[in-house]
């Protein structure tokens, strides 16, 4: 795994960072931190492949068939997480955005991990196989996992204290953007982006 290289110290993303453009949000994620506090210890990775769903009109979006109960965080504040079941094997997690009443958010695919590296281990092989560092929370369900992410992290506020993103100054280098993945409807949107050299980027050959 390659070092990282800091520039300035921690910092905690405001609200006003996820009240813009979601596009802008997806790419400005890139090279920031993933932080989840608990009793067992922190665990946390450098954001490395992000992927926007951008409203009722977008048929991937879990906003398009309109306000439900359980997509009612998307027409949330922005900064809440929305965290879900997806296809009842992974959960998911996703960073609200936009200003409040705009069904909008973020899918943070992929993470390279950079503290509790040994808990997100033992998160993930509980079987015990040996996992590598880079491929521990490459894709959206292994990163929840690693992290210990699930339903019950579903509206926390992620300018709060337990699951949070902040800005440790890391060089993220160059971004490349391709079509969203691991959806049936709206694929061919060129939404997902990444860190082109990243090695925990979950499926960086789909460029567009």
């Amino acid at each position: 795994m390659r070092t990282l290289r800091k520039r300035k110290r921690d910092k905690r993303l405001p609200r006003s960072f996820y009240e813009r453009p979601t596009l802008a949000v997806a790419k400005d994620l890139l090279g920031k931190v993933l932080v989840h506090a608990t009793p067992a210890g922190v665990a946390a990775g450098m954001i490395v492949e992000t992927e926007a769903y951008i409203g009722e009109d977008d048929p991937a979006c879990h906003a398009a068939p309109g306000p439900t109960r359980q997509n009612a965080p998307l027409y949330g504040p922005p900064g809440i997480a929305y965290v879900y079941l997806n296809y009842g094997i992974h959960y998911l997690v996703n960073a609200v955005t936009e200003p409040e009443g705009s069904p909008t958010a973020v899918l943070i695919r992929a993470l390279e991990p950079v503290e509790g590296i040994e808990l997100m281990t033992t998160r993930r092989s509980q079987d015990g196989r040996r996992i590598e560092t880079s491929d521990l929370c490459r894709g959206p369900g292994n990163l929840t996992r690693a992290l210990g992410i699930t339903l019950d992290h579903n509206r926390l506020d992620l300018t709060g204290s337990e699951l949070y993103i902040e800005d440790r100054g890391f060089l993220r280098g160059r971004v490349s953007w391709g079509t969203r993945i691991g959806i049936r409807v709206a694929a061919d949107r060129p939404w997902r982006c990444w860190l082109t050299d990243n090695r925990s980027v979950s499926r960086a050959r789909h460029q567009a």
